[in-house]
Order: C-alpha cells, then structure tokens, then sequence
C-alpha cells in the first residue's frame, strides 16, 4: 500500500499491480509450440482428447501456440501424411526460430503419427521437443517406462496396442521424454484387455484423470 500526499492529507493508494494476474514465463521455454495431432475420423483441427489440457497449459504459461497436424486422419489407418507434417512443422520452425520449445500430442491415429516421426526427429529436433503425451495410442509397447494409465500408474504398462507387437514403439531416447497414456481396457492400445475401438477408448477427452495427467506433465517438462 503506497501513501499519496495532497493538500496536508494522507490516504492510502491502492497499488493495483498487486490485482494484475499474468501468467508465468517459462525461463528454458519462453516460445513453445504444442504439435496436435487427432484421431480417426476427428475433424481437422484440434482433437478432443486435447483441449481441456491444453488450454490449461496455454492458460498457465505465455508464449504458447497450438498447431493442428494437417493430415486426413481417415479410415484407411494411413498416417504417413501425419508424420511428415510433424517434422516438417518443427524444422521450419525452428529455422528461423531457433530457440522455439515443442510438445508432441497424439490420439489414436495420430499418436502412431507421431511415434513414427520420433526416430526422423534428430539432433536440433530432438532436443527442441520437451516432452511426447500420447493417449489411445495403436503403437503402445509393452514394458516401456512410459506406458502409463490415466491414473499415472502401471496397470497398462506391460501390454500392446493393436500395432505394439509388431513394431518398435517408443525409441529408447525418448522414452524419458514421454508419457504413452492407455486406459486399462483400451481395446487400441491395450490388446490384452479390450478389443477395438470402445469405451475406454473414447474416454480420454472427458476423463479428468487424463486432463490432470497432462497438464501437469506438459507445464513440468516446459519449465
């Protein structure tokens, strides 16, 4: 509280900065980029599963920018178009944006668009990608350090998705990097416990477990 003096009398002035609410500045990340990249049949744009932590992240941290992965996300499984958008986005980035900080985000399709263009993401790239939150992710490995489920625990840990078994999932460089989210049940990402595309597949864009999981994580790995 500061003093203003007028005319022989004192009264206290407010200091009104104190009410000024600013968001944090991230001192390794103050321009950062979310990379999101929907499901199967998601609209283009951002994807459900996304939205609620993503814009408590943007909420909580200055500098941050959204950009949807432009791919079809269509029924043929193709993601390819998925991934190369990926690299393309952070590559031109960076080139005139060196300093520029990335998260990776995908949903079903769009999380085996992104573990594919992990192994494509080397040396300036790698490093300027922060952290990896996939959810409902087809390429879920078993055994990974990273597989975990909404809850940030290890019910999940040791079964495949749908494309698990037959591919690498997560290279080892990334794995500190990531979060690979599967709802127990999850038939896309959790084989041994459901089939398909089911409940527990769709869950993640409401479930609060997976918002909390994901805001926490991709505010902890900015900082």
């Amino acid at each position: 509280m500061d003093w203003h003096y007028d005319s022989q009398t004192y009264f206290p002035v407010p200091d009104i900065s104190s009410y000024d609410v600013k968001r944090a500045v991230s001192a390794s990340c103050p321009s950062y980029t979310i990379i999101n990249t929907r499901g199967t049949s998601e609209a283009q744009g951002p994807s459900a599963g996304f939205r609620t932590m993503n814009s408590r992240v943007t909420a909580a941290l200055s500098g941050g920018k959204i950009y949807d992965t432009v791919y079809p996300a269509d029924f043929s499984q193709n993601s390819a178009a998925g991934t190369t958008a990926i690299v393309n986005k952070i590559t031109s980035t960076l080139r005139t944006s060196p300093n520029e900080c990335f998260i990776l985000e995908g949903y079903s399709q769009g999380a085996q668009a992104t573990v594919n263009a992990l192994p494509k993401l080397t040396g300036a790239n790698f490093n300027a990608v922060k952290g990896v939150f996939l959810i409902g992710d087809p390429a879920h490995k078993s055994g990974l350090t990273c597989n975990v489920d909404n809850n940030g625990g290890t019910t999940t840990r040791n079964v495949n998705g749908l494309s698990g078994a037959f591919g690498t999932g997560i290279p080892s460089n990334w794995i500190s990097k990531t979060l690979d989210v599967c709802i127990y049940g999850d038939g896309v990402c959790d084989t041994t416990h459901g089939q398909g595309i089911n409940a527990q597949h769709l869950q993640y864009p409401s479930d609060a477990p997976t918002q909390n999981l994901g805001s926490t994580f991709i505010q902890k790995q900015l900082a």
